[in-house]
């Protein structure tokens, strides 16, 4: 296991997460790049007979899945799930994550939540003890967006939380839209000394939609690295 890559290292969470699927299972896709290799390997145990319907938590992760033919339906068809595996940008001990690297935290949140079980597959590089490290993205509306994106300068200040607070650009320098239509702000904290705190402060303000915050969401994380597949939480 020695010479595991990062992304052999994906892969391999991935397919330990799919063994806790199950026939009938209705299920939540999630979105990245460890996502994608779950997404890669459903669609071939699809392709040879299993029977899932699944909810996509973004548009490439919807055309992903449709190349392979995983049938594919909403929450407002099937609002209940048996199961959402999903990546995560970083873990904490006490299984807090960082979401939204990719801009699909506010459909991840919607989709984790309406699941009885979210399982986080990750590789080691995402294990960290104090969030922050990865920046914070946040998604909020695009009227106002500067005086939003003030708001949760100060009040991230008044949580302990000091960093710059930053529009997504996309590659040709234009505010990064999410399958939404929102902006996403993404906050170089380096450290998050109290999550909770962070998280109810930011819900009140007006303008901003979702931050990418998942606490007491994951039942557990298939974490793979160098030493092989370690699990944090309850994985059954």
């Amino acid at each position: 296991m020695a010479s595991l890559n990062p992304d052999d290292a994906k892969r391999l969470a991935a397919a330990k997460a799919l063994e806790l699927v199950k026939p009938g299972m209705r299920l939540g896709l999630g979105t990245g790049t460890t996502a994608a290799h779950f997404v890669d390997l459903l669609g071939a145990k699809v392709a040879e007979g299993l029977d899932v319907r699944c909810v996509p938590t973004s548009e490439r992760t919807r055309t992903q899945a449709a190349s392979f033919q995983i049938p594919l339906t909403t929450l407002d068809e099937m609002p209940q799930l048996d199961l959402t595996v999903d990546g995560a940008d970083e873990f904490d001990p006490h299984l807090r994550l960082i979401k939204g690297g990719g801009g699909a935290h506010l459909r991840e949140k919607i989709v984790a939540c309406a699941s009885e079980r979210l399982v986080i597959i990750t590789d080691a590089s995402k294990a960290v003890q104090t969030l922050g490290k990865f920046p914070l993205p946040v998604e909020i509306n695009v009227f106002g967006n500067e005086a939003t994106r003030q708001m949760i300068q100060r009040v991230a200040s008044a949580c302990s939380c000091e960093g710059e607070v930053k529009f997504r650009l996309n590659p040709s320098g234009h505010p990064f839209v999410t399958d939404n239509g929102h902006y996403i702000v993404d906050c170089f904290f380096g450290a998050i000394p109290d999550p909770e705190k962070l998280s109810c402060a930011l819900l009140e303000i007006p303008g901003v939609i979702e931050h990418g915050l998942f606490l007491g969401l994951a039942k557990a994380v298939i974490c793979a690295g160098p030493e092989g597949i370690e699990i944090f939480g309850q994985i059954d």
